[in-house]
């Protein structure tokens, strides 16, 4: 009864980080491949897109098609595969992974999570047949969708060798990292202490933290498991961050605090661009063409050839 109460709330919020569905396909000259099977969890498909330009660079980017902790491939008021969103990114030569995962409120973020990190050894492992180089590889998201390609970078996890199926022996590293107003601490959200957890602006997102989050004796681990600055080490990627500075949603300290425990960790850069007057999004970013050449721009830097 809780979660059908929520439900408006939660769809309002997903709708805040994407605009609506527009037309599926792809942009001239790019072949799309739909519904490729990346995993496979309680007997339903985990699915992503590829597109591939006529020229390749043999960089590839994973976007995250993720807000609110929901994702869809085409489903109305939940955040979706928009083809025209990656056209820049695939005008240099990039080719997009738009990875759809499973969604709250009967998968949890830390389910989310783990999607992601199967999405990129999956990537990975099938990089030859993808024609991408399995050590070039970047990752995008927006809001929980950052959240999730920040968890990703900063846990950088080794493959397991020894695993029954071949795609959990790949990393999941990424090389390049550029996302929007992420959340990265529910510790200590907005200031020292502050509980963000499922609560103050993420209240309506409850249910996506699961039963342990409703306990008093896990809040605190579970924060820490599911916060992506507890996991940062000198591995982290190059990382590049857009975060508006009247975010009521997610606050601009939770990408300062993250860049400056980056920084005292010896990880690689950490940059942020902070967008005056902007709260958590602003118009249809993901066109906005500032936001998205910045974007461009970084995994030009950091997905060269070697």
């Amino acid at each position: 009864m809780r979660s059908r109460r929520l439900l408006p709330l939660l769809l309002l919020l997903a709708c805040l980080t994407s605009p609506p569905p527009i037309a599926a396909g792809a942009p001239a000259g790019v072949c799309r491949t739909e519904d490729i099977v990346y995993g496979r969890k309680d007997g339903l498909a985990l699915t992503l897109d590829r597109f591939v330009p006529e020229k390749c660079n043999g960089a590839g980017l994973v976007f995250l098609v993720n807000g609110g902790w929901l994702s869809s491939k085409a489903t109305p008021l939940m955040v979706t595969i928009r083809p025209d969103d990656y056209a820049p990114f695939l005008a240099r030569g990039y080719t997009v992974f738009a990875v759809v995962t499973s969604s709250q409120p009967r998968y949890k973020v830390a389910d989310e999570i783990a999607d992601c990190l199967r999405a990129v050894r999956f990537i990975r492992t099938h990089a030859a047949e993808h024609g991408v180089d399995p050590d070039r590889l970047g990752i995008m998201g927006a809001s929980s969708g950052g959240h999730l390609a920040l968890s990703v970078a900063a846990r950088g996890t080794a493959g397991t060798p020894d695993a029954a199926d071949p795609v959990d022996h790949a990393s999941a590293a990424v090389q390049a990292v550029a996302c929007f107003f992420p959340p990265t601490d529910f510790a200590n959200y907005g200031g020292p202490g502050i509980d963000g957890l499922g609560a103050g602006p993420l209240e309506p997102l409850e249910v996506a933290f699961g039963s342990r989050g409703l306990d008093a004796d896990q809040r605190a681990r579970l924060a820490a498991e599911l916060s992506p600055i507890t996991h940062l080490s000198d591995r982290l990627p190059p990382t590049l961050i857009i975060h508006g500075d009247r975010d009521e949603v997610v606050p601009l300290q939770q990408s300062e605090s993250f860049a400056a425990r980056a920084a005292a960790a010896g990880a690689a850069s950490v940059e942020i661009i902070v967008r005056p007057g902007q709260g958590h999004g602003w118009g249809d970013f993901w066109r906005s063409s500032a936001d998205v050449e910045a974007f461009a721009d970084w995994f030009d830097r950091h997905l060269a050839p070697h």
